[in-house]
């Protein structure tokens, strides 16, 4: 199983933001795997609360400068990338400032979550699928991390399953207790319709909340990981009457080699 290659695809990742599980995970997991002999590519948002100059985060011209359309409007993609020297790999960044350049995550100072952050999950969504063909890397597997990485399964699924780039992958969903507790906003629906989801992906009427963004990405994976020792339990329910794959939670000594076996499994199917 030499030699194949992994996307990850994550909400947030340390150093560039403060230690949590998931930038835990997403820091040490693709080193991990690249050590076991595969090849990745890590992307994340660049979000303002990045310090590009002490990140020695620079701006990559050849895939920057394409506009992705959401609800009617331009918005300019910007590549950056850095790199985490002790572990030899790169991370991407995607970044706009209409949606990046706030000085916060997902919610502000006060602890309100952004009114945008429907529109955030479906530029980096889309934003991370553009450059990687742009990039001409072929991942056998896209692993996402965290409900800003949530749609890419659907896009995935939906709209680049006849993009040779992206034909034959595997997507895989890790699900961690990081629910947010605002509803998208309910113009949601109609802009991932815009881009050409199909209607009955996210059923009319449904609140565009935690638990049915989370479904969506479930829905359309192929195998799911319980990223957290504890989960949403409406989530957790969902995935047991699921019949994708599910590898439970590991703790921090076993979880890479466990990801690792679960990726050669999935590929094998």
């Amino acid at each position: 199983m030499d030699n194949k290659k992994v996307l990850f695809v994550s909400q947030e990742i340390t150093p560039y933001l403060s230690e949590s599980e998931i930038s835990r995970i997403s820091r040490y997991l693709p080193q991990g795997i690249q050590e076991r002999g595969k090849e990745i590519r890590t992307f994340m948002p660049r979000y303002g609360s990045i310090n590009e100059r002490r990140n020695q985060l620079h701006e990559v011209i050849r895939l920057s400068g394409m506009n992705l359309i959401i609800d009617d409007t331009d918005h300019p993609l910007i590549i950056k990338v850095a790199s985490i020297q002790a572990a030899r790999m790169q991370v991407y960044f995607i970044d706009n400032e209409d949606y990046f350049h706030r000085k916060h995550v997902v919610r502000d100072n006060r602890g309100n979550e952004f009114e945008d952050n429907d529109e955030r999950a479906i530029f980096f969504a889309r934003g991370v699928l553009e450059t990687v063909k742009k990039l001409r890397w072929m991942p056998d597997i896209v692993h996402c991390h965290g409900w800003m990485s949530a749609l890419l399964p659907v896009y995935l699924k939906q709209l680049y399953s006849d993009d040779p780039i992206f034909s034959d992958v595997k997507i895989i969903y890790s699900v961690y207790n990081n629910g947010f507790k605002k509803p998208f906003r309910d113009t949601f629906r109609g802009k991932i319709l815009a881009d050409g989801i199909d209607p009955d992906s996210m059923k009319e009427g449904s609140e565009a909340n935690f638990f049915n963004i989370s479904k969506l990405a479930i829905d359309f994976s192929d195998g799911i990981i319980i990223g957290s020792s504890e989960i949403n339990g409406e989530v957790e329910k969902y995935i047991r009457s699921q019949k994708s794959p599910v590898l439970e939670h590991k703790d921090d000594e076993e979880y890479v080699d466990a990801y690792n076996e679960f990726y050669d499994n999935l590929l094998q199917q």
